[in-house]
């Protein structure tokens, strides 16, 4: 990046980055289910994202601070079953109150895991956001490039996501990337979410 976003620095997460990562889920991906899971959930979630073999994330780093990140799972299926398998209980005790309010939507979201892959694409992008302040310099297209670099790195021939209907920034970052709009899906019953896919 240069000119304007000289300040502006791309690089994998790290643990030190969890906080970040869940406060940005937090606050610009209010429309999740997993954010009503509260935020010790999220940082549970995305610390496992940075420490798994089979996850990766980047941030953007300003002056201010962590901005912008995008985290992506190798074989979302895989990930659930590890996240599962390392962190259900703490994670499943610090959300145990909205768990028991909406059991449905948590196998709602734990089957879509389970299934992921059944199309194709066992990569998926998990989530992407970046602080309102910050948008409209391209940071999203950013790091979805920068996903989609790691993905080839890694031998991954293929993605999908899946992302809020009339989510167009989100949707122009993602194509700009080389994925294109590939139909819709419902991770819960009734919430109908565009895919995208690529290459």
């Amino acid at each position: 990046m240069t000119g304007s976003d000289s300040a502006v620095g791309l690089r994998r997460a790290g643990v030190a980055d969890v906080g970040a990562m869940s406060a940005l889920h937090a606050s610009c991906i209010a429309e999740g289910f997993l954010v009503t899971l509260g935020p010790r959930f999220l940082r549970r979630l995305y610390r496992r994202v940075v420490l798994s073999p089979r996850a990766f994330a980047f941030v953007i780093d300003t002056p201010a601070g962590v901005t912008g990140y995008i985290a992506c799972a190798i074989d979302t299926g895989a990930f659930y079953r590890e996240f599962a398998a390392r962190d259900a209980l703490v994670a499943g005790l610090v959300a145990l109150p909205r768990i028991l309010r909406t059991p449905g939507r948590v196998w709602e979201t734990w089957r879509y895991g389970a299934r992921a892959g059944a199309s194709g694409e066992a990569a998926e992008v998990l989530a992407l956001a970046v602080a309102p302040e910050s948008r409209g310099r391209r940071l999203g297209g950013a790091l979805v490039a920068a996903a989609v670099t790691e993905l080839h790195q890694r031998g991954v021939t293929s993605a999908r996501v899946v992302t809020a209907r009339g989510n167009i920034s989100a949707v122009r970052a993602y194509e700009l990337a080389g994925f294109r709009r590939s139909g819709s899906d419902e991770v819960h019953r009734g919430v109908s979410q565009e895919v995208l896919k690529w290459p």
